[in-house]
């Protein structure tokens, strides 16, 4: 079975996709420092790189 992602998926949809076939986190084929690294790791992981800012809490 071919597992392997066209070319166009974006580098977010890629990172998620390799986490969820089992591929390890240092399998990302994007240079260190890249945007595209980034944002591959970013999907592997599931969370932004870059903390947004803390919402007030609303009452409930």
């Amino acid at each position: 079975m071919d597992t392997r992602q066209p070319p166009s998926v974006e580098p977010i949809a890629e990172g998620a996709h390799a986490r969820a076939i089992g591929r390890q986190k240092d399998a990302c084929p994007y240079p260190a420092g890249s945007a595209e690294r980034t944002a591959w790791l970013e999907g592997y992981d599931g969370t932004p790189a870059e903390d947004g800012p803390d919402l007030p809490e609303a009452d409930a």
